[in-house]
């Protein structure tokens, strides 16, 4: 069983955008593609001026993610780390078409937020209504706030019925900067993500950008979802990374 890592060691300059934090992130935690700490991460995020990080390692299913014991002990850690306001999540697997995740209720229900995805080869991939069941399916689990890397390929599916379900669930759809990025390993993401941009706007239900960042190198870097953003002529308002008041907000109506 093997994951493909991200090799991001290139230095990134600030964005012309202001962004004021970054949710997706991976420490060592997460047991492939970073050996950086949730200090090193801190530091990333103070560089590129962010007032808030979260912390979403990978969920157990991966191999060497996070274990059963860090995820519960994630709420006694500091809520604030150099000047940066700090939120503790993870990055749950979606093991099976029921939206079954392999973090326990009684886990989840102890972190700021909960990123659901579908990874090869903890889940196969299956038909566009498969894989779409499946994340509407995870939706419906209360803690589950955010859905990782909808665009992926190699899980096919219809944005619009899953677009349609997360304003239901009040769930947020991520952009995910890694899978646009030419060094990204998802196929080309751009249609799905440009057909949840446009929705966003037809809708008027905000989206989420994500750095997925393995490592400190690309905390805070959404230049290829602002790219993608731009052509969709997405309102800064419905960009909820723009303000970490109004992530906060839309959490707490969870």
């Amino acid at each position: 069983m093997t994951y493909q890592q991200h090799t991001y060691e290139t230095h990134n300059p600030k964005p012309a955008e202001r962004y004021e934090f970054d949710i997706h992130t991976h420490t060592i935690a997460s047991g492939h593609g970073s050996c950086a700490t949730i200090t090193d991460m801190v530091k990333a995020a103070k560089a590129r001026d962010l007032k808030m990080i979260g912390i979403s390692d990978h969920g157990p299913a991966t191999l060497g993610g996070g274990r059963i014991s860090y995820f519960r002990n994630l709420k006694y850690a500091q809520r604030e780390r150099l000047g940066i306001q700090m939120l503790y999540g993870a990055e749950a697997n979606i093991i099976n078409r029921k939206g079954n995740l392999d973090l326990n209720d009684d886990i989840l229900k102890g972190l700021d937020y909960v990123i659901a995805s579908m990874h090869y080869p903890t889940i196969k991939p299956g038909t566009v209504e498969e894989n779409t069941e499946a994340y509407i399916n995870a939706m419906k689990n209360p803690y589950v706030t955010v859905i990782g890397h909808c665009d992926d390929t190699k899980f096919p599916i219809d944005p619009f019925k899953l677009f349609s379900a997360a304003m239901k669930y009040h769930v947020l759809l991520e952009i995910n900067n890694s899978s646009l990025s030419p060094e990204g390993y998802r196929g080309d993401t751009k249609f799905t993500d440009l057909v949840i941009l446009n929705l966003s706007v037809h809708f008027n239900y905000p989206v989420l950008f994500s750095s997925d960042s393995h490592g400190k190198s690309h905390v805070g870097d959404f230049t290829y979802a602002a790219e993608a953003a731009r052509l969709a002529k997405v309102p800064r308002s419905l960009i909820l990374n723009h303000s970490a008041k109004s992530l906060l907000s839309f959490l707490a109506e969870k």
